[in-house]
């Protein structure tokens, strides 16, 4: 009896250790995302977006000051916590990243097949990525209300619904695997449950964000292709309508989420 009881006074003792523990590195990690956000180095793109924004280029000679984000030619707050959304005039569903794209081939007349063909990081993707990141920063702290009132809207929440939970590839992993659950957590890293809704503000609602580790400012297109490049998927090209419906799935469910983009992680 009295082994029984110093073997479960040792079992709780060791929990406790760990749950200490595990207080101990979520008070670090929260630390240190204070320290980093102090001078975020995001600051640097969204000027170079606002730049692009209104600089006028293409053979038409035109800025993008007349693009519709979704409440109207040339109005950019607000516009990001409202995305994705379906445009009439494309008769498509659209996430941020692929309207700029839209709007640069309609009212600049700029040759947009390279953004596809290209990495993140050069020529006129990298443009999308700092516009995207200017635009979002216009929208910082209010709760995203994403529109969910066409068929087209609702088809592709269900799209992607059904592709969050998809399991496949050499490691038969899925969008779920990482972000169904509360508490999860990889490599001191919080995985924010993306299920729910309101959402988490940790996920969703925080990209764009400049990644330290790399030096390098990730969209939501960023984010996901580097999502289905470690689930081993083949990566979906930029502004395909399957990173469209995963985002129209995490959007809706992010309602009521502030918008904390462009945030910073590590």
């Amino acid at each position: 009896m009295k082994k029984t009881m110093l073997g479960a006074a040792a079992v709780a003792l060791v929990h406790a250790a760990a749950w200490s523990q595990d207080i101990d590195a979520s008070k670090g990690i929260e630390e240190y995302r204070a320290m980093l956000q102090d001078g975020n180095p995001a600051e640097l793109f969204e000027a170079k977006g606002e730049s692009l924004w209104k600089q006028k280029r293409g053979p038409r000679n035109a800025s993008l000051e007349q693009c519709d984000l979704g409440k109207g030619p040339g109005v950019v707050k607000g516009a990001f916590v409202e995305l994705p959304r379906f445009f009439p005039d494309a008769g498509r569903v659209m996430d941020l990243e692929s309207r700029i794209v839209w709007c640069m081939e309609k009212l600049q007349g700029l040759d947009v097949s390279e953004v596809s063909a290209r990495s993140f990081t050069k020529g006129l993707t990298a443009d999308v990525v700092a516009i995207a990141t200017w635009v979002a920063s216009e929208s910082k702290g209010m709760p995203f209300n994403l529109p969910f009132n066409t068929q087209a809207e609702r088809d592709m929440y269900e799209i992607g619904k059904r592709l969050f939970f998809m399991r496949g590839g050499p490691h038969d992993f899925s969008c779920a695997s990482c972000h169904s659950e509360d508490g999860k957590r990889i490599r001191l890293q919080d995985l924010p449950n993306l299920t729910k809704n309101p959402g988490d503000g940790v996920g969703f609602a925080a990209w764009p964000a400049y990644r330290v580790s790399n030096g390098q400012m990730w969209s939501m297109q960023w984010r996901l292709n580097d999502c289905f490049r470690q689930q081993r998927f083949p990566e979906p090209k930029f502004g395909s309508d399957v990173t469209i419906a995963l985002s129209m799935y995490m959007g809706v469910n992010a309602k009521g989420a502030k918008n904390a983009a462009p945030a910073i992680k590590r």
